[in-house]
């Protein structure tokens, strides 16, 4: 029988990745004040998006998560959630359309602060410091004094959170994303690109359907899917002072949810079977994930799925596969015939960015277009070899001209990395890049709907 679960059962665990925070005291009276502070999601919410990845699970969806790698205070603008918000919206009506079924839409935004780092401390120019670990924790500034963990960062986050929220609900149910406006998606500078193009004549085929539909009357007025969205929030709940201050009772069921996201998942770094992030996780109501790297053990991935999903419902539990292209095909296998062996309910995803990371001659982290996308096919080609669901992907982007990683269309090279490299932690792909991936997953989701297709057919006869 599992123990007994409390938002602050966390505590005296093993933990990792948790920054130290010289006053005690201050941390305390600002986790007090945060929990007095009103939820940035609401449980209600976080059910439907439960819903929505049971239908995943059951391979009739589609989830596509993405989103900054690490939101920062100093970069924190409307246009900059705006057009983050429409490449999204880019993306899912180009898979939407591909994969002829609907397409869950999560952005990794409105609380991505805190990153997990693999030392605790870097060096430059002789001078050793404590790691950036987010705007939540610490500044990204290489001097002492920005490096020192202060528990006030964790208001200025809420605040930016919840404004983040505020226009992202407005985005999604104020007109901006009716199907009617799919031509103002296109950002200025993916516009005058191969994919923009791609993209165009896409929205011209929309168009020519709504026309259609408009004819038989169906309109954004007596449709409203027509003319809004539903768009959730998710980050890694690596903080878990915060997440535990931001946690609380929903009035409706007497069940706990995690109101600082939709949905919040566990790192690679973190999912300890006995650590602090998987106590936590296994009491909120939230659909949640974890990511699957190469090191885990099939037996260790089937007692993660028993503590955070005893009950096995669908929709709770997401698998992100982070393995690398090299070793996706040798590794993600065993999990998957595990999974399906023990009959779990697991939306499978594919982040095909943490495992092909490399630094560049002239120093800069960054990551190879091909290389995700050889990640993305393989992950496919060996849900398709199991007989199992490819049910999502999972990307670090930005609606922003940034040179992060290299290759695509528009063949950025290690020269061109210093030209808009503005990350904050890990290198993301653009608007172009990511759009370029998008109708690349797009035909292997049609080839899919295709095959079954014809394998019906044959069934049939």
């Amino acid at each position: 029988m599992a123990k007994k679960w409390a938002p602050e059962s966390w505590r005296g665990l093993p933990i990792q990745q948790q920054p130290t925070y010289p006053d005690p005291a201050a941390l305390t009276a600002v986790e007090t004040k945060l929990r007095s502070y009103p939820p940035l999601v609401f449980a209600g919410e976080a059910r439907s998006l439960k819903a929505q990845l049971a239908a995943v699970a059951a391979g009739k969806a589609f989830l596509l998560q993405g989103g900054d790698c690490a939101e920062s205070f100093a970069e924190f603008h409307p246009d900059n959630i705006r057009d983050t918000f429409r490449v999204l919206l880019q993306m899912a009506v180009v898979l939407t359309f591909a994969g002829s079924s609907p397409v869950v839409k999560v952005g990794r935004m409105a609380g991505q602060f805190a990153k997990p780092r693999s030392e605790p401390t870097e060096k430059k120019n002789g001078q050793e410091l404590p790691s950036y670990r987010g705007d939540n924790i610490n500044g990204i500034e290489f001097t002492a004094e920005a490096r020192v963990p202060d528990p006030q960062r964790m208001m200025q986050a809420y605040a930016q959170s919840a404004a983040t929220l505020n226009l992202i609900r407005a985005f999604s149910h104020g007109g901006y994303s009716a199907l009617r406006r799919v031509h103002n998606w296109n950002l200025g500078f993916v516009e005058r690109s191969p994919q923009g193009e791609r993209y165009r004549e896409l929205a011209n085929r929309i168009s020519e359907s709504l026309d259609f539909m408009e004819a038989c009357g169906l309109t954004a007025d007596t449709v409203p899917i027509l003319r809004e969205t539903n768009f959730y929030t998710s980050h890694e709940a690596l903080h878990l002072g915060y997440e535990q201050a931001m946690t609380r009772v929903d009035s409706t069921t007497g069940d706990w949810y995690a109101t600082s996201a939709h949905m919040l998942w566990i790192g690679d770094r973190t999912r300890q079977l006995d650590g602090a992030h998987v106590e936590f996780m296994r009491g909120v109501g939230n659909p949640v994930a974890f990511k699957a790297g190469p090191s885990l053990a099939p037996a260790d991935f089937l007692k993660l799925l028993d503590t955070l999903n005893p009950a096995n419902e669908a929709g709770r539990i997401t698998v992100i596969a982070r393995m690398g292209a090299e070793q996706v095909e040798a590794k993600l296998p065993a999990l998957v015939r595990a999974a399906k062996r023990e009959g779990r309910n697991v939306v499978w995803s594919c982040d095909p960015m943490h495992g092909n990371t490399i630094k560049a001659s002239n120093g800069y982290k960054t990551r190879r277009v091909d290389q995700i996308l050889l990640e993305t096919k393989r992950f496919f080609a060996v849900h398709e070899a199991e007989g199992t669901y490819a049910g999502g992907v999972h990307f670090e982007m930005t609606g922003k001209d940034v040179t992060e990683c290299l290759g695509g269309a528009q063949e950025i090279t290690e020269q061109d990395l210093a030209d808009r490299y503005h990350t904050h932690c890990d290198p993301r792909l653009n608007a172009s890049q990511v759009l370029e991936l998008a109708f690349l997953i797009a035909d292997m989701l049609k080839r899919r709907r295709v095959s079954q297709g014809a394998n019906k057919a044959v069934a049939a006869e």
